[in-house]
C-alpha cells in the first residue's frame, strides 16, 4: 500500500485548497480569539485576583469590538473560501504521512536488524495520550489554553522523556534493599560517534558492573550490539539505551551518596559534550505562563534531572521484600531532597512492573495521540516529535460530507508516531457520532509496522490500532456500536494487508495492540455495557481484573480540570507524588460516578469508588500472533510528564515478545 505524503493527489488541488483555507482562516482566527477572551482559565482567574495591575477586563473591553469588526469584515471572504473548500474535501486523503528527511538521524532501517527471531525475543514500548490540542477557545472549556505553545512543549517533553537513558538496578540481596542514591538523570549518551557499548568503571563497593548501552538521541548503532559481560550476562531482549547497575549481596545492596555521585559525574561529562555539539536545546520561546520552569522540573525539555523512581527499576533476585521501605534521595542540581518512593511492583502478586512515572518510558517505540484537532498545533507537534520518531501520520480524518452521515468540520484528532517503518495504514470514520462529537470525524486508525526480519528473510510485523470513541455521557449504545465497528474494521485490515498463508508464511506477527481514549471506565455504573463488551474477551487489559473490577494499583487517567494549575500538581514530579497517595488522587482525579452520589466541596464526590476514572486504554492480544511466540506485559506506566499541559494522564505499556527459543 502507498502511504500518502500529501493530502491531495495533485498539486493543483493542493494549491486550490491552500487558497480556499487562506480565505477562511482570518474569520476562523478572529472568532477563536473573540470566544477565548470570554472563557478564562483558573490560572488567569488567579492572576487576576493576585495582581492588582492585571488589566484583563480592560483588554476585553478594548479588543472585543476590534475582533468583532474584523470578524464581520472577513465573513464574505470566508464564505467564498468555504464554497471552494467544501467540495475539495471529497478528493482529500485520510491522513498525511511524514518521514524524517534528515538521513543522518533516520534509524528505522537499522532497528530492523536489531532483532533476529532466532534470539530470545524483544520488547516493544507503546504510549498513548489525549493532549487536548483543540482551537484555543474550545480548549479553554477543559481549562487549558495557548494551544500552539502547548503543542510545542508537549512534543519537547515526550521526546525528552523517550530519548533519556533507561537505567535498571538489580539488587541481589534479599535482606536489605536500601539504596541511598543521587539522581541518575545526568546519565546520558556517549560521545557523538561512539558506536559501541561501553562499561562505565566507577567506584561502587561490591558492584560487579555498571554498563551503559545505546544513544540518548534515539539513534541506533549500525553494528549489531555487543553485550559487555562483566559479572553476568544481559538478556538478549534488553533495550539498547540501557544502563545496568548490578549490586551484590555482600554489602546488603547499599550504595552510598558519594559512590553514586561518581556514576552521575562520569556520565555527565559525555552528556554535556554531546549536547554542546548538538546545540539542539532550544530556548523556551512562547513559554506558556502556567509552566514556569522551576529548579528540578523534570518535565522540562531543558532539564535533565529526573525523579529517581522514573528512571530506575529495582528487582529483587533472591527473595521477597517490602518495596515500600525503600528510601531514595533525589539530587536536583545543587540541592538534595529526601523522599520515600512508592516502588513499582508494590503488589507482589503482579507478574509485571507498574508505576506512576514522571517520564515517558525510555526507548518509546510507538506513540498514539488523541485530540490533535488543531492543524497548526499538529505541525508544531510533528516537528518536535521528529527529533525522536522517524515516521509520523497526522491530520488523520475526513472533512465535509465524505462518506459520513453529517458534515465534519474537524479531523479525527489522531496522530501516530513510530521509530519503526510503517508498511500500511487505513482510517475509518465512525458513522454514528452524536451531538458535538458528530462535528468531528472521530474514528479508528489502523497501522501495520515492520519490526524485524527472521534469518529466513521473513518479515516480522505488528498491528497497532488507535481510536477515540464518543465522549458524551450516557451514549453507551453509541460507544458499544463503535467498539463493534472497531473489531470488524481491524479484522478486515489484517486480512487485506496480510501477505502470508498458513502453509508458507511470509510474515510473522509479533503483536496486536489497541490504544486510545475510549471515554468509559471500568467502575462507573453507567458504563456497565461497555465494561462487558466482547472486545475484552479477545484483548487483554493489563489494569483490569474483570468487568467493574480494577487491579489495586491501577489509577484513573482523567484529571480534574479545576486543579490543573494548583502548586501541588503543576509539575511532573509534584503530580507524581500526589497521585501516589490515595488522598492525593481523591483531590485531583475525576472519580467514577454512581446513580446515588452526593456532592462535596469543590464539586467532588463524597462517595468515591476505585482510584479514578481510567478512560485511556492499552490493550493487547495473543490471538493472531505467531503461534510459537509468547506476548507478555513487561511494564505498565501512568505518566505525569505532561502535567499542566493536558487534562489526561498518558499511559505506556512495554510488551515482551518471547520466541520460545531461550537458552537452557
Amino acid at each position: 500500500m502507498v502511504l500518502y505524503t500529501s493530502p491531495f493527489p495533485n498539486s493543483f488541488l493542493s494549491v486550490l485548497h491552500s487558497f480556499s483555507w487562506g480565505l477562511i482562516f482570518p474569520c476562523y482566527w478572529f472568532a477563536d480569539r473573540l470566544v477565548a477572551s470570554f472563557v478564562p482559565t483558573t490560572y488567569e482567574k488567579r492572576q487576576r485576583a493576585d495582581d492588582p495591575c492585571y488589566f484583563q477586563a480592560l483588554c476585553i473591553i478594548i479588543t472585543t469590538p476590534i475582533y468583532l469588526a474584523l470578524l464581520l469584515a472577513s465573513l464574505p471572504f470566508a464564505l467564498v473560501g468555504f464554497l471552494l473548500w467544501s467540495p475539495l474535501q471529497s478528493a482529500r486523503r485520510p491522513y498525511i504521512y511524514s518521514r524524517l528527511g534528515d538521513k543522518s538521524q533516520a534509524n528505522g532501517a537499522t532497528l530492523l536488524t536489531e532483532w533476529k527471531a532466532a534470539g530470545n525475543g524483544k520488547s516493544f514500548c507503546f504510549g498513548s495520550a489525549n493532549v487536548c490540542l483543540l482551537p484555543d477557545s474550545l480548549a479553554r472549556f477543559n481549562n487549558v489554553f495557548s494551544t500552539q505553545a502547548r503543542a510545542r512543549e508537549i512534543g519537547r517533553r515526550i521526546r525528552n522523556g523517550a530519548s533519556r537513558p533507561q537505567i535498571k538496578i538489580y539488587i541481589d540481596s534479599p535482606t536489605n534493599t536500601s539504596i541511598s542514591a543521587a539522581s541518575f538523570s545526568s546519565l546520558a549518551s556517549p560521545q557523538v560517534g561512539d558506536s559501541t557499548n561501553r562499561a562505565v568503571s566507577v567506584g561502587i563497593k561490591r558492584t560487579s558492573s555498571v554498563e551503559y548501552k545505546g544513544d540518548n538521541s534515539g539513534s541506533n548503532n549500525s553494528e549489531d550490539s555487543r553485550d559487555t559481560k562483566a559479572g553476568g550476562e544481559l538478556n538478549e531482549g534488553e533495550d539498547n539505551n540501557t544502563c545496568i547497575v548490578r549490586i551484590s549481596g555482600e554489602d546488603n545492596g547499599h550504595i552510598s551518596d558519594t559512590e553514586v555521585d561518581a556514576i552521575s559525574g562520569q556520565a555527565n561529562i559525555s552528556s554535556l559534550a554531546e549536547h554542546s555539539l548538538e546545540g539542539e536545546i532550544e530556548s523556551p520561546k512562547g513559554q506558556i505562563p502556567n509552566h514556569k520552569q522551576k529548579e528540578g522540573d523534570s518535565g522540562s525539555l531543558d532539564s535533565y534531572t529526573a525523579s529517581r523512581e522514573s528512571l530506575v527499576k529495582v528487582r529483587i533476585g533472591d527473595g521477597t521484600v517490602d518495596q515500600s521501605n525503600i528510601n531514595n534521595k533525589l539530587l536536583y542540581k545543587a540541592s538534595v531532597m529526601k523522599k520515600t518512593s512508592v516502588r513499582k511492583k508494590k503488589h507482589m502478586d503482579e507478574i509485571f512492573d507498574h508505576e506512576i512515572s514522571a517520564f515517558f518510558p525510555a526507548n518509546l517505540d510507538f506513540l498514539c495521540l488523541q485530540e490533535v484537532f488543531d492543524k497548526r498545533a499538529a505541525e508544531k507537534l510533528k516537528q518536535q516529535l521528529h527529533h525522536y520518531f522517524e515516521y509520523i501520520l497526522y491530520d488523520v480524518g475526513v472533512y465535509g460530507c465524505h462518506g459520513c452521515c453529517s458534515f465534519k468540520f474537524v479531523n479525527s484528532g489522531l496522530l501516530f508516531a513510530s521509530r519503526y517503518p510503517i508498511m500500511d495504514a487505513a482510517y475509518h470514520c465512525y458513522p454514528n457520532g452524536k451531538g458535538t462529537d458528530s462535528l468531528a470525524s472521530k474514528g479508528a486508525l489502523f497501522l501495520k509496522v515492520q519490526v524485524g526480519n527472521t534469518p529466513q528473510d521473513q518479515r516480522i510485523v505488528g498491528y497497532i490500532s488507535c481510536t477515540h470513541l464518543q465522549a458524551l455521557a450516557g451514549d453507551t449504545t453509541v460507544r458499544c456500536e463503535q467498539l463493534d465497528l472497531l473489531q470488524d474494521w481491524l479484522a478486515d485490515f489484517r486480512k487485506s494487508t496480510s501477505s502470508s498463508s498458513t502453509a508458507n508464511p511470509e510474515e510473522l506477527v509479533a503483536f496486536d495492540v489497541i490504544c486510545g481514549d475510549l471515554n468509559f471506565d471500568n467502575c462507573s455504573s453507567e458504563d456497565k455495557l461497555e465494561q462487558q463488551h466482547s472486545l475484552f474477551t479477545r484483548y487483554k487489559d493489563p489494569c483490569r481484573l474483570g468487568p467493574g473490577e480494577e487491579k489495586p494499583w491501577a489509577i484513573g487517567t482523567l484529571l480534574d480540570p479545576e486543579g490543573l494549575y494548583d502548586e501541588e500538581v503543576c509539575t511532573p514530579d509534584n503530580l507524581q507524588k500526589v497521585l501516589e497517595s490515595e488522598e492525593g488522587r481523591k483531590g485531583y482525579l475525576v472519580y467514577p460516578t454512581s446513580k446515588n452520589h452526593s456532592s462535596s466541596q469543590k464539586g467532588r464526590k463524597a462517595s468515591l469508588k476505585g482510584s479514578g476514572r481510567r478512560i485511556d486504554y492499552m490493550l493487547y492480544t495473543e490471538e493472531g500472533v505467531y503461534l510459537e511466540w509468547k506476548v507478555e506485559v513487561e511494564e505498565f506506566n501512568f505518566i505525569t510528564q505532561l502535567a499542566g499541559l493536558t487534562d489526561h494522564l498518558p499511559v505506556a505499556m512495554r510488551l515482551m515478545v518471547s520466541t520460545g527459543e531461550e537458552d537452557s
